[in-house]
């Protein structure tokens, strides 16, 4: 019998993983960029308001005269439902319609009008327990490239869905240049906020995204935010009540932008309006300290 403890070891070699510790990363191929749109990410618990927050900036920026992409990036591919009144196919439907033969595909069979001339796409994502999404992201982007749909294109507004729990979904971090983090003013909403930061921070050490700031969405108030930002150096760049408007306007199918007038959505309206025109002139990218789960516990609390 061979004795293993003669047996000599093999050297094992730490992989390198530039965007954090963790499992695989999922890299950005550097032949595909979006080129020079502006583009946002927007991030959040699930549930906080993504999309509604999404698609209202979209038409926000469009009233600027901006020509625009919505990336949904959900399996639910409900993101731009308000744009365009319907659930649309995703990208990984129609590849697969074509046995994953994209040269067959034209711009109409996954890009699709929305409200005010905002371009829309779902991503989708791969089926229940397989797959990455952060492959999805990838296809969805080299879809768009080959077909030059950036080209004239000014913003790029990717949606990704709740908290960033792997490197696919922290994929759209590759091609941003600011990430959003929308929260609302709770403990779960805040948690989910210091995650993101965490992996913002991660992709910032090899790609150009920056931590844009947050916005408060269905917040009275906003005490444990304001005492969560002053923490780790973030800040509040927009503030949404939980407004029954708001809630209304997605059983209508429809933007906040296409709901009949009163004082305070159009309140609302120009709060989407003024965040637009301050993300489009530039905004200084925010390096934030995440905290560990006790101090954020210890910090919040739940008296």
């Amino acid at each position: 019998m061979t004795d293993i403890t003669t047996l000599p070891f093999p050297t094992l070699k730490t992989p390198r993983r530039p965007d954090g510790e963790g499992s695989l990363q999922v890299q950005l191929d550097p032949g595909v960029s979006i080129g020079t749109a502006k583009v946002f990410a927007v991030y959040g618990k699930g549930g906080i308001g993504k999309s509604t927050t999404s698609s209202n900036l979209s038409v926000a920026f469009s009233k600027l005269g901006k020509r625009v992409l919505q990336i949904g990036c959900d399996p639910k591919h409900d993101s731009t439902f308000t744009l365009t009144k319907q659930l649309m196919p995703t990208v990984i439907d129609v590849l697969e319609s074509v046995d994953f033969h994209p040269e067959e595909l034209r711009p109409e069979d996954f890009v699709y009008p929305g409200y005010n001339g905002v371009m829309c796409v779902e991503a989708g994502g791969p089926p229940a327990g397989t797959g990455c999404g952060g492959y999805v992201v990838g296809q969805t982007v080299k879809l768009l490239k080959e077909h030059h749909l950036l080209d004239d294109t000014d913003v790029v507004i990717f949606d990704v869905l709740g908290d960033v729990v792997c490197g696919g979904f922290a994929a759209p971090l590759q091609h941003a240049d600011r990430a959003l983090i929308v929260t609302a003013n709770d403990f779960d909403s805040i948690f989910a906020m210091n995650r993101i930061v965490q992996a913002i921070g991660a992709k910032a050490k090899n790609y150009k995204v920056r931590l844009g700031g947050v916005i408060a969405n269905r917040s009275a108030a906003t005490d444990q935010i304001d005492r969560f930002n002053d923490r780790i150096g973030l800040k509040t760049m927009a503030r949404f009540p939980d407004l029954d408007v708001i809630r209304r306007s997605r059983l209508k199918k429809a933007t906040l932008f296409e709901m009949e007038d009163s004082p305070e959505l159009a309140a609302v309206q120009a709060e989407y309006l003024r965040l637009a025109a301050a993300l489009w002139l530039g905004t200084e990218p925010m390096v934030c300290t995440p905290m560990k789960d006790r101090d954020l516990f210890d910090l919040l609390g739940f008296d």
